[in-house]
């Protein structure tokens, strides 16, 4: 039988006789005195001189509990003096007061504390789970919570007592900043709770270590070293941070750590974190950051493809920020640069092949061999002068073969050439593509001033404005046609060193301004409908030529005063032609004026015949009509007559 157990059997078999029979001397301790009391009442019988004087008292009435417990009661001022002895012996015991206890025992369920008094108290072992250390012998305080329960036994409470004086313990730790130790109960959302002092406190999911935590469980009823970092003295409420004890100790060794570092230094660290940016490595307490772009000499789309979480490197210092703690490594400067081991042979002019690792719009880098990359510029992949995206020519991952156009060793540079793998097409232009010939070609781009036109991959002309149409005044290239449209033209001009083609549309077809230097000469009458109005007047079209023309605004006024609408039909004048300028004027009020002369011409000449007549009329019948008028004097008498 161990210490622990024989303890617990004298406990439970001293209640049991606490609860049987009155306690004896040697269980309490007694002074002389006291065990002198006792024994004159426990043995009255033994003088003669007492009991005789109590046989004359008056008899008392006859105590059935005395008498089956086997216990003799005492009077109240007996139990005073008693009382008074025992309190001098083992000393004052009050309710509700918080002291020391000295734990004498301890079992997998509870906690035997000695208190001095006249039993030892029982406590359970879940009030010490944040004290895993806890061992036989550890002064403890506790609060009495009774002085004796029915079976005579000491309550004691550990957590009242911590949660008695917790709260000043923690304003005094946090006044302080002190360090104080918490068992971490259970996990909640964002965080743990944990016991400080018998005080539940708040610990952020954040604030448990400087990385990232994924499992809480792991700290579950795990007692751990703390900072009270802040304290709502409204609410009561407490945060605690495990973080900020790492980063204070973690503080101190990185500045005795970069204190040590030296530029060109190499360095066995751990992979910490991999982001898309680079990788942070652990250098024993101080972090450093390999940049994507120093992890290798070829190009790596993320830094995972080159390391991976936990791995062990060696890495060189490039830099480091004393002030900042911050300190710049590298993998790559580990090994040699692959320029140096770059065929010392190649020059310009010469055939490579790579694989495409990088597409930008304005190109593509081939990777020759690991770490060594040219650019083949979007202007290098076609002899074509209309520009398009590299997208359009080649994909990441492509394998293509090109020509070495520039080769900077030093400066680590080389730019390649997809189009001179193919012969250059104005190197023949002037007997491909004389001047006069009429080719058909697609339309690939709109400027404001013309259309481009390519004949070929790498032969493009230029349409201006002015050579679409000999008749149609145009404001735009996209009014007249559209890209991806096949249109004819002639060649007009050629300029092979600046690999310039001059194009023209109209001059497929005959000028029609020869024929109509005939048919619109100045005085001429034509039909036309008006389509625009513009500044100063209006745009009309000559309906059976479907010629433009220009009518002045004070060339549009009708017979009624009104003046021309659009779409609205009417016989114009030509009164300005010119070839050159392929200019038309038109006018209808001098139509309309020319028709009020006329008319007034007509009009006075048919008075004049009139006057003409009538004068004629006068001088021959001047005579005659005298005997006309005798006659018909003569017949009307007749008649009267009758």
């Amino acid at each position: 039988m161990n210490e622990e157990q024989k303890t617990i059997e004298s406990t439970e078999l001293e209640n049991q006789t606490q609860s049987e029979e009155a306690p004896s001397t040697s269980e309490i301790n007694p002074t002389p005195e006291l065990a002198q009391a006792e024994a004159s009442v426990e043995n009255p019988v033994e003088n003669p001189t007492e009991a005789a004087s109590s046989e004359e008292q008056p008899t008392e009435e006859f105590d059935w509990e005395e008498f089956e417990t086997g216990l003799k009661k005492f009077t109240s001022e007996k139990k005073a003096e008693i009382t008074t002895l025992y309190e001098k012996t083992i000393g004052k015991i009050e309710e509700h007061d918080v002291v020391k206890g000295k734990i004498v025992a301890k079992t997998e369920r509870e906690v035997i504390v000695d208190i001095g008094g006249k039993s030892e108290g029982v406590i359970s072992l879940n009030e010490f789970r944040y004290n895993p250390d806890l061992k036989v012998g550890d002064e403890v305080e506790v609060m009495i919570d009774r002085r004796e329960d029915k079976n005579g036994q000491l309550v004691l409470s550990h957590r009242k007592a911590r949660a008695l004086k917790a709260w000043d313990r923690v304003n005094e730790a946090y006044n302080n900043d002190e360090v104080v130790q918490g068992f971490i109960k259970c996990k909640t959302r964002g965080g743990m709770i944990v016991d400080i002092f018998g005080i539940e406190a708040f610990l952020p999911g954040s604030q448990i270590d400087v990385r990232p935590i994924k499992d809480y469980d792991a700290y579950v009823e795990k007692t751990m070293d703390f900072k009270i970092v802040k304290i709502n003295h409204e609410f009561k409420n407490v945060v605690v941070s495990h973080k900020a004890l790492i980063e204070a100790d973690l503080e101190e060794q990185k500045r005795e750590i970069i204190s040590k570092l030296e530029k060109g230094q190499v360095l066995e660290g751990v992979v910490k974190n991999i982001t898309s940016y680079g990788v942070f490595i652990d250098l024993g307490g101080i972090d450093g950051l390999i940049h994507i772009t120093d992890l290798s000499w070829s190009r790596i789309n993320h830094p995972s493809e080159v390391v991976e979480m936990d791995q062990k490197l060696n890495v060189v210092i490039l830099d480091f920020d004393e002030a900042k703690t911050r300190i710049q490594l590298g993998l790559k400067q580990l090994t040699p640069h692959p320029w140096d081991s770059l065929d010392p042979n190649l020059k310009p002019g010469d055939r490579v092949k790579g694989k495409v690792v990088v597409l930008a719009d304005y190109g593509a880098f081939v990777e020759i061999i690991p770490g060594v990359e040219g650019l083949i510029h979007v202007s290098e992949m076609s002899w074509s002068n209309h520009l398009r995206s590299a997208q359009d020519f080649v994909k990441i991952g492509d394998e293509v073969e090109a020509v070495i156009l520039t080769l900077d060793r030093e400066e680590r540079k080389m730019s390649l050439g997809m189009k001179q793998l193919t012969p250059d097409p104005w190197a023949d232009i002037e007997t491909k593509y004389p001047v006069g010939s009429i080719h058909e070609g697609q339309v690939r781009n709109f400027t404001n001033f013309g259309v481009f036109v390519e004949l070929e991959e790498g032969i493009d002309g230029l349409v201006h404005i002015s050579d679409l149409s000999w008749t149609r005044k145009i404001k735009h290239p996209s009014d007249f046609t559209h890209i991806g449209a096949k249109l004819k033209v002639v060649v007009l001009e050629i300029d092979k060193e600046n690999r310039r083609l001059s194009l023209g549309h109209k001059q497929v077809t005959e000028n029609p301004w020869d024929v109509y230097e005939t048919l619109l000469e100045e005085g001429s009458v034509l039909s036309a409908r008006i389509t625009e109005m513009v500044e100063g007047g209006a745009n009309a079209i000559i309906e059976n030529i479907g010629l433009e023309a220009f009518v002045p605004k004070r060339h549009m006024a009708k017979a009624d005063g009104t003046h021309l609408k659009i779409d609205e039909v009417a016989d114009f004048k030509v009164i300005e032609f010119n070839k050159d300028q392929r200019r038309i004027v038109l006018s209808h009020t001098d139509l309309v004026k020319a028709a009020e002369a006329e008319a007034n011409e007509k009009a006075a000449k048919s008075t004049k015949d009139a006057v003409k007549r009538i004068q004629s009329k006068v001088e021959k019948t001047t005579l005659g009509d005298l005997e006309v008028l005798s006659q018909l004097k003569a017949d009307l008498e007749k008649k009267e007559d009758k």
